[in-house]
């Protein structure tokens, strides 16, 4: 290019003479082909087929072939009240000039165009859109090909961002680049004779798209023109790909740790790696650094997190988490899994929570699992190894420990199972199926110890030891339309190794438990109305017949067996025990039924209503808690959800004892969501004699706020970022224990939407004992379309919070506008 083009210097349109014939409106250019007569033949063909009503044109932005490649260049269109041309040389538009050339739509009150240099020039109020990208200014220079030129005193408006600002002038250096020099950046409206609530101003402003790269130099961002941040050069991200660079500072304030300042710095190694450096301060701890690196490869993946304290002054020593977690494969399809977390210290959950990933911050997991799948056409075979251990952190205060569960070092298995067997198990119904015999055989070893902190704190006369068990079952799975019916016979087969004698002098021992079970159930439909509503209603009764003989199993022990929750599945399954270690003596019935109904044309469930109860043909004597079960009738179970409208929702579900009149347990819920960032959720859970909590959730607009949700708009139609004019929010969940009688884990907080910045306060209070809590100030400023600055309250909220939807979600074109 001409180096006399970045000069700044006026432009001088090209001047056609005054006797050179007038042309059509709009005039068709293509420089690789003087297809001027085509063009006319095909526009008079067109005028002359004009009658024909299959002929139908409509207007494009985009003046493109259907179908057409990508590398043939599209033509230039000229369009004017007063157009003059000469052909191959110069056009000149004047009244209302447009230059269409693919997505490039040029707007200008005088534009000329220069056919053999591909140069267009235009002044007057000049419009250039490109890519959802539109520039204002008074004069254009501009080789319409390339996409090079200049612009003087232009504003501009990046739809990727949402945001944009005005500069002294404009460089276009291809359609992915751009250059502004004296250029600022905001996405807060522009009124006369107003600063923007939040301002980026730069002495040079660089956007380079296609690297999704921004560098402003000489950047200093102001909020209502106070300075809050400068540096000779900011480099940011344009959309959701990554980018080398500090990010927005952490900010937190807790009652453990006080004050904590962090300055993450994101380092793009490479497309398949990154790492993020996050040196901080803590008021009450000290410095530190959080780490975190990540890589894909083809066959392998993982991230490792490292939180490093060198000096806690509250602890007197040093304080560290790890965190790993890793996948991938070695060579003929064997795959391995790696997830491990270890923290320095056992008070490590209460002081330093934000830091833990798992979510039980007590407990805390190195799992390695092993293992390979083959597909036949009789099924599958799956061979796989494990290694399981566990960071017990608990604690100096006797009356919070807990038994830990036991660790598998190793354990190693192989299960074959029938094609479909799976599914059938899992509840799929094979209607229309042809009955076949299925079924699956898992034979397993292991070795369970405790962890190291559980010897000196559990009972000394847990066990140890090994173990080698067999579970299998043959099936008969048939049906037809609207029926099934699946009978299996099953066993459960167990030897033990122990490393500790046992009260009869034994080590080993062993026991074989067969069981028996029927399931059949039925799918009836009906067309009904529900509230004037026509609807689908289903009736769907179920049975299912267990019969598992008793096998004492008192003076065995009990590695990995637990007893499972009292629900709709569970009540349907042959065992009241997880694991292998017990099996509950059976001869039961249980049958139940669920109606639904459906909204025909959409699918979506209306209301569903279910019971179920199970019936006893003998005495129980292996049972959960450990007494004989002699009740001939279970507690009934009943369910109920109902979403009648939009707004609407409500889930139910009650177990309710006959004998003592009263539900034992219930779980209740409702929420009412009557429109954007408007929701209100309550609940109610009650497990008598263990716990009764309620709970509720919130978004909701406070003042300030239109009545959908949105905050107000200014007269000119812009959002009032800069009249501070905007909505109020309020948004929080408040957990209450009934029978400790005081709050737990709960936060709650305000949001300040401003149109072009969002401003979250709020406080989280997490439980860490009885009369222990860790509660912590949130605080974050989103400045909408560039970045979000402080505590990351908005993660708070959207994990808390059920419905709650981020303010600034509508706001941006970046895909992770709405998230972290």
């Amino acid at each position: 290019m001409d180096n006399e083009f970045y000069k700044r210097r006026p432009f001088f349109p090209a001047f056609l003479p005054t006797d050179q014939p007038a042309v059509p409106r709009s005039l068709f250019y293509c420089p690789a082909a003087r297809l001027l007569p085509l063009v006319l033949m095909l526009a008079a063909s067109g005028l002359a087929a004009a009658e024909e009503p299959a002929l139908v044109l409509r207007r494009s932005k985009v003046l493109t072939l259907p179908g057409s490649s990508s590398a043939v260049r599209p033509a230039v269109v000229l369009g004017a009240k007063n157009l003059q041309s000469l052909l191959d040389q110069q056009s000149v538009a004047e009244g209302d000039a447009e230059l269409r050339y693919g997505e490039l739509l040029l707007k200008a009150d005088k534009l000329s165009y220069f056919q053999p240099k591909d140069e267009a020039r235009a002044s007057g109020k000049v419009e250039v859109s490109v890519a959802g990208n539109v520039f204002r200014g008074s004069e254009l220079r501009l080789f319409v090909q390339r996409f090079e030129g200049e612009f003087l005193d232009p504003s501009y408006f990046f739809s990727l961002t949402g945001g944009g600002g005005k500069a002294e002038r404009m460089r276009f250096l291809g359609q992915q680049r751009v250059l502004a020099e004296g250029g600022t950046y905001s996405s807060c409206p522009a009124e006369e004779g107003k600063e923007p609530a939040w301002q980026l101003t730069t002495t040079q402003l660089r956007m380079d798209f296609e690297a999704n790269e921004g560098i402003a130099s000489g950047a200093v961002l102001r909020f209502y023109g106070v300075p809050i941040l400068a540096a000779p050069t900011i480099s940011f991200a344009l959309g959701s790909t990554r980018k080398s660079g500090w990010l927005p500072p952490n900010i937190g304030l807790d009652n453990r740790s006080g004050f904590e300042l962090g300055l993450p710095y994101y380092w793009n190694i490479a497309p398949q790696h990154d790492a993020t450096l996050t040196p901080f301060l803590m008021t009450r701890r000290g410095a530190g650094l959080d780490s975190e690196f990540r890589y894909l490869e083809p066959q392998h993946n993982g991230e490792v997190k490292l939180a490093w304290l060198p000096n806690d002054r509250v602890a007197n020593r040093a304080r560290w988490a790890l965190d790993l977690a890793q996948q991938g494969e070695v060579g003929r399809d064997w795959r391995y899994q790696i997830r491990s977390e270890r923290v320095s210290d056992d008070e490590y959950w209460k002081d330093l929570p934000k830091r833990l990933q798992s979510q039980t911050p007590r407990l805390l997991a190195t799992d390695l699992r092993f293992g390979r799948t083959v597909q036949r056409e009789w099924g599958e075979a799956q061979a796989y190894a494990r290694l399981q251990t566990w960071q017990a952190l608990q604690g100096a205060d006797p009356l919070t420990r807990y038994e830990t569960p036991y660790q598998r070092s190793p354990q190693v298995g192989l299960r074959l199972s029938s094609e479909a067997d799976d599914a059938v198990m899992a509840g799929f119904r094979p209607w229309g199926r042809q009955a076949r015999l299925e079924g699956a055989l898992e034979l397993e070893y292991n070795r369970f110890d405790l962890p190291r902190e559980a010897l000196a704190s559990q009972r000394a006369d847990l066990p140890t030891g090994q173990r080698a068990h067999v579970l299998g079952h043959v099936s008969l799975p048939f049906g037809g339309a609207g029926w099934w019916l699946i009978p299996k016979l099953s066993v459960n087969a167990a030897a033990y190794s122990l490393d500790q004698t046992q009260l009869d002098g034994r080590r080993s021992m062993s026991r074989s438990v067969p069981s028996l079970s029927v399931d059949q159930g039925w799918v009836f439909e009906r067309q009904t109305e529900l509230f004037g509503r026509g609807t689908l209603q289903t009736l769907e009764p179920r049975l299912l017949y267990v019969n598992t003989p008793y096998r004492d199993q008192a003076s065995l022990p009990n590695f990995d067996a637990a007893p499972k929750d009292f629900n709709f599945d569970s009540i349907y399954t042959d065992n009241q025990f997880s694991g292998v270690d017990r099996v509950s003596d059976n001869h039961q019935l249980s049958f139940g039924a669920i109606s639904r109904w459906v909204n025909p044309s959409q699918g979506g469930e209306l209301l569903r209503l279910g019971l179920v109860q199970r019936y006893l043909f003998r005495d129980q004597r292996i049972t959960p808690d450990g007494q004989p079960q002699t009740q001939r009738l279970s507690d009934l179970l009943l369910l109920g959800s109902a979403h009648l409208n939009t707004q609407w929702w409500m889930d139910a579900a009650v177990q309710y004892n006959p004998d003592s009149s009263r539900a034992v347990r219930t779980v209740t819920s409702v929420r009412y969501s009557p429109g954007p960032f408007r929701t209100v959720s309550a609940a109610y859970r009650l497990a008598r004699g263990q716990s009764e909590q309620v709970e509720l959730g919130w978004q909701w607009p406070l003042f300030g706020a239109q009545p959908d949700g949105s905050p107000r708009r200014d007269s000119s139609g812009g959002s009032s970022g800069g009249s501070c004019s905007g909505a109020w929010y309020s948004a929080g969940r408040v957990q209450y224990s009934l029978r400790d009688r005081r709050f737990t884990d709960s936060v709650v907080g305000v949001e300040y939407d401003a149109g072009c910045w969002i401003l979250r306060v709020g406080a989280e209070r997490l439980s860490t004992g009885r009369a222990e809590t860790n509660t912590r100030l949130l605080l974050q400023l989103e400045l909408v379309g560039l970045s979000r600055l402080g505590s990351n309250a908005l993660k708070v909220l959207r994990d808390n919070i059920p419905g709650y939807r981020p303010l600034s979600s509508d706001r941006s074109a970046s895909p992770d506008a709405s998230y972290d």
